[in-house]
């Protein structure tokens, strides 16, 4: 099925080594993965992309240590699934960037091409909805939705995820033909309905190429809400209010993680930066369009703020993807898409390395004390060193449905993040701040967040690869599969059987072929 609104378009757009677009198209967000592909195709249909695939997977590789074919949204892939040195082709689908509704399903869609802040800047002036997506502006939403997608809007709203009526994607059949699937939620196909789930949190680049989203049911967000920086300085805190600071975040989100209060309306990230930056930031937004959300934002600084000795300021330094906002240290009433665009942005084209985990209790005194020992080193000065934590809980909690997303009862979402200008002689020293701190904060468990009373594995959509590492970095004995997906891991696989029985579309860590049965041809 392709979009009945556009007349299929067949002009072909390559990009080879030596045009001289080919140096900004061969990578993306995180400078550390720049790939040496044959060509770069752009694709602005689906039909495009359908005849692109086709033509990519009947070739002979140039060279035979770069086969892979992968695809480019937004960029922002934080490994080097799309960007890395065995790649062949890249079919970049940033040209489709449509948003509008389809009245033969009853929907909204939303190309693939498209990036969060072209959603947000165009779908909602049109209709009054949003998708509860994330703040980086330029995030591609082939990739954020395919892995989950949240943001400010999530513990209001849910996951973006939890909209996803249909998608379109090419796939490559076993005799090498591509077919363009249009998979619903309802579905009278049950094949089509596992495609479909499928793509509710699995991540991209596992199944096809992804055309376009439909969205059911999309929520309207608030008329107004109040959005606020504020920042304590380094020099002033001492470790018992690090301490004390982490701590009542946690459990403020534990007492409150449900969807009955006040506070299922509030979204919040406390940016534990390195010393080296000189603050430790918090940025918070709540609905503003009733007087709840104006008590409520008091009360939660009050149990944050108030807690510890050192008095809270203006945000003066840019945090991890987010700048500085040192006009917000008092809440300010803003039109919700007016606050959007404070926080949309994701910083500088740097290289970076990323580590996640979703919490379920408040921090434990030895997962404190690894971070005090990380983030107080004055032996390493990174400005750009942090972990950032996200509120989590509420409606993420309560899906209306079933998804591909299994972290579902969690507490706090964390984002560790460290970045550095390519080229910097220390990048050895960046990667092993990261890795240390990530393995002594989880040091009882392998050094990686494992599915337990406390912790809930990872994000896939912040992928990576030191999970893997089973010598080093992952002594759990838990392989990565299931710190992303927990129990669906093997629903996934048959899924991947059947609409990728080729694995033309893989990496380090995409969902992997069920091994063959004995006597199975």
């Amino acid at each position: 099925m392709t979009d009945a609104a556009e007349a299929p378009r067949t002009t072909d757009v390559t990009i080879g080594p030596g045009d001289k677009r080919y140096p900004a198209l061969n990578r993306g967000f995180n400078q550390r993965w720049i790939a040496e592909p044959e060509y770069i195709r752009l694709a602005r249909s689906g039909t495009e992309v359908a005849a692109a695939l086709a033509q990519a997977v009947k070739e002979t590789p140039k060279d035979p240590r770069r086969t892979r074919i992968t695809v480019r949204s937004g960029g922002h892939s934080y490994e080097d699934f799309v960007c890395g040195d065995d790649v062949r082709v890249i079919i970049d689908v940033g040209p489709m960037c449509g948003v509008g509704y389809d009245p033969k399903l009853d929907a909204h869609y939303v190309e693939a091409g498209a990036t969060n802040w072209h959603v947000y800047s165009h779908l909602y002036p049109l209709t009054g909805k949003a998708l509860p997506g994330g703040s980086c502006y330029s995030v591609g939403v082939g990739g954020h939705v395919t892995g989950g997608g949240f943001g400010l809007l999530s513990r209001q709203h849910g996951l973006t995820v939890d909209y996803l009526y249909a998608v379109e994607v090419a796939v490559v059949k076993k005799d090498r033909t591509v077919e363009l699937v249009v998979a619903k939620r309802d579905d009278p196909d049950p094949a089509r309905r596992e495609l479909l789930w499928a793509h509710t949190g699995a991540g991209g680049g596992n199944f096809g190429v992804v055309t376009r989203f439909w969205f059911r049911g999309l929520p309207e967000p608030p008329k107004q809400v109040l959005l606020t920086g504020l920042a304590w300085k380094w020099a002033e805190v001492r470790k018992e209010d690090f301490t004390t600071l982490v701590r009542k975040y946690g459990e403020f989100f534990q007492a409150h993680k449900g969807t009955g209060d006040k506070f299922g309306n509030l979204f919040s990230m406390l940016k534990l930066n390195h010393v080296s930056n000189g603050e430790i930031g918090l940025i918070a937004q709540i609905d503003a369009d009733t007087s709840a959300g104006t008590e409520a934002m008091g009360e939660f600084l009050a149990a944050i703020d108030g807690s510890i000795v050192p008095l809270a300021r203006p945000m003066t330094t840019a945090m991890g993807e987010h700048p500085p906002i040192p006009e917000l240290k008092t809440p300010r009433l803003l039109p919700w898409l007016t606050a959007t665009q404070v926080l949309n942005s994701s910083g500088e084209n740097r290289c970076g390395k990323y580590k996640s985990a979703y919490h379920r209790t408040p921090f434990t005194t030895a997962q404190i004390e690894a971070m005090w020992a990380a983030l107080s080193d004055e032996r390493y000065e990174n400005k750009e060193a942090l972990i950032q934590v996200d509120s989590y809980g509420a409606a993420i909690n309560k899906p209306p449905r079933e998804t591909a997303v299994p972290q579902r009862d969690s507490i706090m979402k964390l984002q560790h993040q460290v970045y550095w200008t390519r080229g910097d002689s220390r990048e050895r020293q960046h990667l092993a701040w990261i890795r240390k701190l990530y393995r002594s904060m989880y040091t009882d468990t392998g050094g990686v967040p494992v599915p337990n009373q406390e912790t809930d594995g990872c994000y896939i959509n912040y992928p990576d690869v030191d999970l893997n590492d089973t010598a080093t970095w992952n002594t759990s004995g838990v392989p990565w599969s299931t710190l992303y997906y927990k129990g669906i891991y093997p629903r996934l696989r048959q899924v991947k059987k059947r609409w990728d029985p080729l694995d033309v579309f893989r990496n380090k860590q995409s969902i992997e072929l069920p091994p063959e049965r004995s006597g199975q041809p």
